[in-house]
């Protein structure tokens, strides 16, 4: 898929059929984008009081519909100059924010025949099946889908004897709801028009399992057991983390000589370990184990 091999977006890839066409890549990226308006975790965050505050809006809007994912859909597998990737993010923009302002608009409705305490443990449980399935593709292939633990949790939490589906929109909610699915649009924006840039000092995988750890934290913040901002200070280590300059080139590097055969690497060792010793015999590179 890409070379970082992100596990939310492989498993995208492979379950919608996407490949390296022209569109293929932009379709990527919607799909990692509106992925949690589609199996409900933006929704459950809403009835979780996620987005209560400034801190859980950029969290949100960071770790939920930006990360590592939506970081690796552009810099890995997006074609084009800055300005034409950014172009896509827009794009996908347009009917992301719309539509997360609609699920805001429905969410009291919802609230108001469940049971919130209930729901927020199942809440608290979708975000750490997803940081698990971030950090490991194989981790990911035992845990149920997200959408199968909201709809569980749905479940568990209704409250038939106060069930009320009268339309309760409120303002305030749906502003933060798009406050905070604009904040995974400027980041995904941000990667865009940085790419160039980030693709030479960014190592994908170190963020990829850095945000993995923060999105297992923010479970602890919607349960009160962290500082609201927990997951934010973890999310900036993991950049910090990630920065490594000429990591790119040494990536584009490494992949041009594998696709030589390996020949530009190839080297003559038979003397580098001559000590003098006669009583010493190493062993050539072919003879060697594959991992030595």
């Amino acid at each position: 898929m890409s070379s970082s091999q992100h596990p939310v977006a492989l498993t995208l890839e492979r379950a919608f059929g996407l490949h390296r066409t022209v569109s293929g890549p932009t379709k990527l990226l919607a799909l990692v984008m509106f992925l949690p308006l589609i199996d409900g975790i933006f929704p459950a965050l809403i009835l979780a009081g996620g987005i209560d505050t400034v801190a859980g809006i950029v969290q949100v809007g960071l770790l939920v519909f930006g990360g590592s994912a939506t970081l690796a859909v552009i810099l890995a597998e997006m074609d084009g100059t800055p300005r034409e990737q950014a172009r896509v993010v827009l794009l996908v923009a347009a009917g992301l924010l719309p539509l997360a302002a609609l699920e805001a608009a429905l969410a009291p409705t919802i609230a108001s025949v469940l049971d919130l305490v209930i729901f927020e443990r199942f809440a608290a449980l979708v975000i750490a099946a997803i940081a698990a399935k971030t950090a490991s593709a194989r981790i990911g292939e035992y845990l149920p889908s997200p959408a199968v633990i909201v709809g569980l949790g749905f479940v568990a939490s209704v409250d038939p004897g106060s069930a009320e589906l009268v339309f309760l929109p409120d303002p305030a909610l749906v502003v933060r709801a798009v406050a905070a699915a604009g904040v995974g649009v400027a980041f995904a924006l941000g990667i865009a028009l940085l790419g160039p840039w980030l693709r030479e000092n960014v190592d994908i995988d170190r963020f990829r399992f850095g945000s993995a750890v923060a999105l297992g934290v923010l479970p602890l913040t919607l349960l009160g057991v962290t500082p609201d901002q927990a997951p934010l200070a973890v999310l900036v280590v993991a950049g910090v983390l990630a920065f490594d300059p000429g990591s790119g080139v040494e990536r584009e590097t490494g992949r041009e000589a594998l696709a030589n055969g390996g020949e530009d690497v190839e080297e003559d060792r038979s003397d580098r370990w001559d000590d003098g010793d006669d009583d010493v015999t190493y062993t050539t590179d072919d003879e060697r184990e594959p991992w030595l």
